[in-house]
């Protein structure tokens, strides 16, 4: 249990690490609302997830891997009846770290442009309900969990460590949340072309990348110290290879086509290998992990050119490397799990009922993802207006108009005050 606690606390470092990501790779007038925007929304997620969410997940403490709904018993709710019992305080730890990922997971599709008040809507949405139906369908009893019973497989979806639950939930409502949102001012020219907004600070964005590949380490390994299914060696291994093929297989396809490695490309790369593993990082082999996180490196890279060209304005490649990469991770599961647990791909002479399984379970998050985030949009419309900010506030920039303090003031007071006025910091 001791482990399990520890592991919970070392993953409260991965919003960290995205905050910076996301802040690095916006421009100087927008870091401190980048950084607020991850910060108070983190806990507007994390307070919805112990209010409604823990119970709406269907998280019971004593099982979590098999409970099914717990609303009989007004268990979850506040954590009602819970405040003494280890396991259970354990297994919300971990579950509410997964609810804030999610929930900072696709903000950064719509950095530099989407209100604090918007950026609210989305956490108490997400930490109230999205992630948690997503976690009860695959891991708490939850129909996907039990698909396997009609193809006679010994599992239904496996999602170990939130490949779907977290990632391509998240990913996902990124994807909508920017085409509903729209590109940011600039982006693309008059015949649709996108034009280069560069980050203001690539160290940041690389600093960050590696804070949260240090986290993920307790990410995949929280589940396997809470149930003690003796996992966590082939977890971590796996977590860490995956994450390397995609650091790898993403700058050797950058210099391959380009003649160099893109800098913030590389970590997407990697984050990438990251979240392809996740799924099935207890399932496959060292070797399977390697080859899944090097095709979830290259793959995000080849989806963030595909989505640009497309009219998406995704600044952090959400999309691609949470969305596609979390969809392929679930589906290698399918493909590659070699027998661990019961759980057999259809290369290890399982047959397709786990890849057809996996698949169901990406189309039903996708699904879940895009009508939540739909419905969310027109809620947050109705009540504030609107859920982008003015143009005259984004070509300022948000720090001040949003936060009322600059991320850097220096750089602020450089400008002059008739900077704010118009199209000045275009």
């Amino acid at each position: 249990m001791s482990l399990a606690l520890l592991a919970g606390i070392l993953t409260v470092l991965m919003p960290a690490g995205l905050a910076l990501i996301a802040t690095g790779l916006g421009r100087a007038k927008n870091a401190a609302h980048t950084m607020i925007g991850h910060t108070l929304t983190g806990a507007v997620a994390l307070l919805s997830f112990f209010v409604v969410g823990f119970a709406l997940a269907g998280a019971d403490p004593s099982t979590p891997s098999t409970a099914g709904w717990i609303f009989a018993h007004h268990r979850g709710f506040f954590l009602h009846g819970m405040q003494h019992d280890p396991a259970a305080l354990c297994w919300f730890l971990i579950a509410a770290n997964s609810a804030v990922i999610a929930l900072i997971v696709p903000l950064g599709a719509m950095v530099e442009r989407l209100s604090l008040k918007a950026h609210v809507g989305l956490a108490v949405a997400i930490g109230g309900v999205l992630y948690p139906l997503a976690a009860c369908w695959l891991w708490t009893g939850g129909w996907l969990s039990q698909l396997g019973a009609h193809l006679h497989l010994a599992h239904g979806a496996v999602d170990y460590a939130g490949a779907g639950a977290v990632h391509l939930l998240g990913g996902t409502i990124g994807l909508i949340g920017a085409i509903i949102i729209r590109p940011r001012y600039g982006k693309f020219d008059v015949q649709g072309s996108p034009r280069p907004i560069l980050g203001h600070h690539v160290p940041m964005v690389m600093v960050g990348t590696m804070i949260v590949a240090f986290a993920w380490l307790g990410f995949t390994t929280s589940r396997s110290f809470l149930s003690n299914d003796d996992q966590a060696p082939l977890v971590a291994v796996n977590t860490l290879l995956a994450g390397a093929g995609g650091a790898v297989g993403a700058a050797a396809y950058m210099w391959f086509r380009f003649g160099r490695p893109d800098p913030s490309l590389t970590c997407n790369g990697l984050l990438a290998g990251l979240v392809s593993i996740s799924a099935g990082c207890a399932f496959v082999a060292p070797g399977a992990a390697l080859t899944i996180g090097m095709i979830g490196g290259i793959l995000a890279v080849v989806a963030v050119l595909f989505i640009e060209r497309r009219g998406v304005d995704d600044p952090v490649g959400v999309a691609s490397v949470h969305g596609f990469a979390g969809a392929w991770g679930m589906l290698a599961v399918g493909l590659l799990a070699d027998g661990n647990d019961s759980v057999r791909g259809l290369l290890y002479g399982g047959g397709a009922g786990q890849l057809v399984v996996q698949a169901i379970a990406v189309a039903a998050i996708i699904a879940l993802a895009m009508a939540g985030t739909v419905i969310t949009f027109w809620l947050v419309n109705r009540i504030t207006g609107s859920a982008r900010v003015s143009a005259e506030i984004e070509f300022a920039g948000l720090d001040i108009p949003e936060t009322g303090a600059p991320g850097y003031p220096e750089f602020v007071a450089s400008l002059g005050p008739e900077s704010f006025g118009g199209g000045a910091l275009r």
